[in-house]
């Protein structure tokens, strides 16, 4: 048992570099955690702790987990008792799936992964990436990564935990193809695959309006935007949808440089920190959408990074909200990556809108509500962007803003 001990006051004391991420924002240098308790005083203040570990270990009837998963538990239950859920710890395999995410690239083989009905793991590759270039084909099962067996009780996450790794290494799939009489072996080399955050066109309802729907705010998502405005612009687009349904956040940096293209001055969003008092983050110049007039789509599924955005062009009548209620999250997670490449999020402020509201708990409410139905859905109807095109179209934007 004293290597569990060990274990959790090296992560503890360890040297870490910390990432403030998930609508907090993304900074990086190194720090130490001081003031922690001698070996001694941590032996002494758990003792309890011992004690019942050292009578499970003696008399409970089937396996006891491994010191590592003992640890990673023991620091989830201590977490737990601060009931906040956005105060949170996450295992070394899940924390660089957030981290790839964050970053909007990962190391792996460019091919998603779905399910059929008898819950095979079927692999999609995508065009003139690695596992097509490898000779992988639509349609083939995986049923095994490096010689691991891929069952049908794997979720998602855990095949693709497998399948990512590092960028220029080797992993050898085993599928099973239509047509052949036994399984193949593909090797892939992994590469670095991006992640687009942001997606557009140009609606065929109005060609006039340019359609943006924002994923998530990660690394890349600001540069995807210029991008999205150069082409837009070129077609001839005099105003804009920011689709930021189902957006559940990201990075604070990019939130702040996604308002930022559509505001010319202000500030974005007020920030309170315990014993620190308010911050405030300013709006950054070269707004590529400043006049245009602007509708955002926003749902439950809008939080964080994304209510930042909203509530700045909100507040500032620079945008109508049409759709449903935000989520309603309003706190700040600094993220510290551990060394062992775990991850602790750790909520330290709430923030606010530009003009002082609380967002926490409470969400956004559009100036036009507009729902959609599952009879909407099972049609393939949106309503909330027909409602959209209808109020850019009718310039009822003009009539808001006076």
């Amino acid at each position: 048992m004293q290597t569990i001990l060990k274990i959790l006051f090296t992560l503890l004391l360890a040297l870490v570099v910390f990432i403030s991420g998930t609508g907090a924002g993304y900074a990086l240098r190194d720090y130490i955690v001081k003031d922690q308790p001698t070996s001694g005083e941590a032996e002494q203040e758990l003792s309890l702790y011992w004690e019942v570990w050292n009578r499970v270990e003696e008399q409970f009837y089937g396996g006891v987990p491994s010191d590592a998963q003992l640890t990673y538990g023991a620091i989830k239950g201590s977490l737990a008792e601060l009931e906040d859920p956005y105060t949170i710890f996450l295992e070394p395999e899940p924390a660089a799936q957030e981290k790839a995410n964050l970053e909007g690239q990962f190391g792996g083989i460019g091919a998603f992964v779905r399910r059929d009905e008898a819950g095979n793991v079927i692999l999609e590759p995508m065009r003139d990436q690695a596992a097509e270039l490898a000779g992988l084909l639509e349609g083939d099962i995986l049923i095994a990564v490096d010689g691991a067996e891929v069952s049908t009780e794997m979720t998602t996450d855990q095949v693709v935990a497998l399948i990512r790794g590092e960028v220029g290494s080797e992993v050898v799939l085993t599928i099973e193809r239509e047509g052949e009489p036994a399984p193949l072996k593909i090797t892939v080399v992994r590469a670095i695959i991006e992640t687009p955050s942001a997606t557009w066109r140009v609606l065929e309802e109005e060609p006039s309006i340019g359609y943006i729907q924002l994923a998530s705010f990660t690394e890349r998502s600001n540069a995807e935007l210029n991008d999205a405005f150069e082409e837009l612009s070129a077609a001839g687009v005099t105003a804009y949808i920011l689709d930021l349904r189902h957006n559940g956040g990201g990075l604070l940096e990019t939130a702040i440089d996604v308002a930022s293209q559509f505001l010319r001055e202000g500030i974005v969003l007020r920030e309170d920190r315990q014993n620190e008092g308010e911050r405030t983050y300013d709006v950054r110049g070269g707004g590529r959408a400043l006049d245009h007039p602007l509708v955002l789509l926003v749902d439950g599924g809008t939080a964080s990074a994304s209510e930042i955005v909203a509530g700045a062009l909100q507040d500032y009548n620079r945008a109508t909200l049409i759709g449903e209620k935000t989520f309603g999250k309003g706190s700040v997670q600094l993220i510290y990556e551990l060394s062992d490449k775990s991850r602790l999020h750790v909520t330290v402020a709430k923030w606010f809108t530009p003009n002082g509201n609380a967002i926490d708990g409470v969400g956004l409410k559009p100036e036009l509500e507009v729902l959609i139905t599952e009879e909407d859905r099972a049609n393939g109807v949106d309503p909330q962007l027909a409602r959209a095109i209808e109020f850019l179209q009718n310039e009822e934007y003009a009539t808001s803003k006076r």
